[in-house]
């Protein structure tokens, strides 16, 4: 394996990468050589300086891991990673305290006046009287979100006495109690917080989320603070209220712009700016260092990386209870793709039971699409690409779940529409992967090995006739199972056979007395 780190990191993640890869340092590499090697690497690894763009992607057919040693990625084209199946990672706790710290500094610096009274008595005066400052103690903190940053801030808060309200759609009341914060609507933040600090990404609902607007409905005593990314709060609309006294003050380490040449803010007192250096400490560096090279370490060992940004993240408790399913995922899949007559056109799979309620079962329908495309693909297809390449074939994929599991614990029901049909088939896990139903005929196969279905009417002589004809090519069955709803009807055979069945005994199977379909699967 090959890694190639294009921006500076800790020595410490070098170390742990060349135990394990060959590895080339090149900081100072250009576009247009990272263009010509890529080819050469299966991962990269960048901090802000290198641009991991589509061009850079289009050209590297071994890449399997792009690593971000820091939180943003920016500077990665993530869809054009996706769409080639490439993961890419990044190291969100290694910059979590980091940040929180220089949110609270920039915070004491605004509410008691620091930088502009450290910057007075360097200019020879004492202007003591200018700088009356405020107390954090019983002020109102309020969070623009409450992720990993978020968080640390909320409890760094509370030793300066302060209460928190919290606006974020996705915190639940668990960790809102857990962590003694009030969670309110974006209003609300603005008008009730002496102290508002923003911890989202920027992303066409957070640009410019803090603008005229708001700062029309905040107290003219409140201090505003952004250590996340330039363009969340509307600039323009800050000075404005900055100059105008509407707004006690305001800190930014980031910028629409960097850096910010020319930008009117800085002329103004009653701003505290830093060049971008919230994530600049050196723990927080090896912490990145340390955590990216982690992550490549352990998909080049065959493992699962923590902080993949382009398919779902799961914890340890969530992981636990899928597991299971991802196996029997995988294999549904690839049974309906090879035993579905035609071309799939429209998928949609139903869990039932626990699953139903289990969180990011989106990993279970990857899976499954996973199956169905790589056995009719050349292009590599994996967890991370699976929906981009199912929506470019224009496959209509839909979810569902009920709570009725019809005597198991869990079942996955997968049904298709193809250009010649319809077909379905049924799984769950008892100790084992299990197929329980196919097209609603109740079944008991373990989905591996060489498999060969077939729908008849269910005559005397029918099973023997088929079995016979497999047995004059010489294809042994090992186990057989039959699925009928009524003596006589239609009904489904389902052998584990030890060769190979090739189309052409397929299709005299098919010419025998009262055989409807056959197919062979291989799984």
């Amino acid at each position: 394996m090959k890694v190639i780190i294009a921006d500076s990191i800790n020595e410490k993640g070098i170390s742990d990468l060349e135990e394990v890869a060959e590895v080339l340092v090149d900081t100072s590499i250009t576009p247009e050589e990272l263009v010509k090697v890529i080819k050469d690497f299966d991962a990269i690894v960048v901090r802000s300086r290198t641009k991991v763009t589509r061009e850079v992607i289009e050209n590297a057919p071994k890449l399997k891991i792009i690593a971000r040693a820091g939180v943003g990625v920016d500077n990665v084209d993530v869809e054009a990673a996706t769409e080639k199946g490439i993961m890419v990672v990044n190291a969100p706790e290694s910059t979590s305290i980091t940040v929180a710290e220089q949110t609270m500094g920039l915070m004491l610096s605004l509410a008691r006046k620091i930088s502009i009274a450290d910057k007075s008595v360097k200019e020879g005066k004492w202007e003591k009287s200018r700088f009356m400052g405020l107390e954090l103690n019983n002020k109102t903190l309020g969070i623009i979100g409450m992720g990993r940053i978020g968080s640390q801030v909320v409890l760094r808060s509370k030793a300066f006495g302060m209460d928190a309200i919290v606006y974020d759609p996705y915190i639940s009341d668990e960790v809102a109690k857990d962590l003694g914060v009030e969670v309110v609507d974006l209003e609300t933040v603005f008008k009730e917080s002496d102290v508002i600090t923003i911890h989202v990404p920027l992303t066409p609902e957070t640009k410019h989320i803090v603008s005229t607007d708001a700062f029309e409905m905040m107290k003219d005593s409140t201090f505003i603070i952004n250590c996340a990314r330039g363009g969340i709060i509307d600039e323009e609309a800050l000075y404005v209220a900055l100059s105008e006294n509407k707004i006690g003050g305001a800190a930014l380490d980031v910028f629409e712009n960097e850096p910010p040449e020319g930008s009117p803010l800085l002329g103004l007192d009653n701003i505290v700016v830093t060049p971008h250096i919230g994530a600049s400490t050196a723990e927080a560096q090896v912490d990145a260092a340390l955590i990216v090279a982690n992550e490549i370490i352990t998909v080049f060992k065959g493992g699962s990386a923590r902080n993949v940004l382009n398919m779902p993240v799961l914890d340890s408790k969530t992981y636990k209870g899928l597991k299971p399913y991802i196996n029997l995922a995988e294999k549904m899949g690839s049974f309906v793709v090879q035993a579905a007559p035609g071309n799939i056109q429209e998928m949609n799979v139903t869990y039932c039971g626990e699953l139903a309620d289990m969180p990011k079962k989106d990993v279970l329908t990857r899976t499954i699409l996973q199956g169905i495309l790589n056995p009719i693909l050349n292009e590599p297809v994996n967890m991370i690409n699976a929906p981009t390449i199912a929506k470019r074939r224009g496959l209509v994929i839909t979810e569902g779940k009920r709570s009725e599991s019809e005597g198991y614990r869990c079942i996955i029901v997968l049904h298709v529409k193809t250009d010649q049909g319809e077909f379905s088939v049924e799984g769950t896990y008892v100790d084992e992967p299990k197929i329980i139903k196919i097209n609603n005929y109740w079944v008991d196969v373990k989905p591996e090995g060489t498999m060969f279905i077939a729908k008849y009417q269910d005559l005397p002589g029918t099973i023997g006739a088929i079995g016979t004809k497999l047995g004059e090519h010489g294809i042994n069955i090992a186990t057989m199972q039959v699925g009928r709803r009524e003596a006589g009807g239609e009904a489904v055979m389902v052998l584990k056979v030890d060769q190979n069945v090739p189309e052409e005994i397929i299709t005299e199977v098919i010419k025998l007395d009262n055989v409807e379909d056959a197919v062979s699967l291989n799984l």
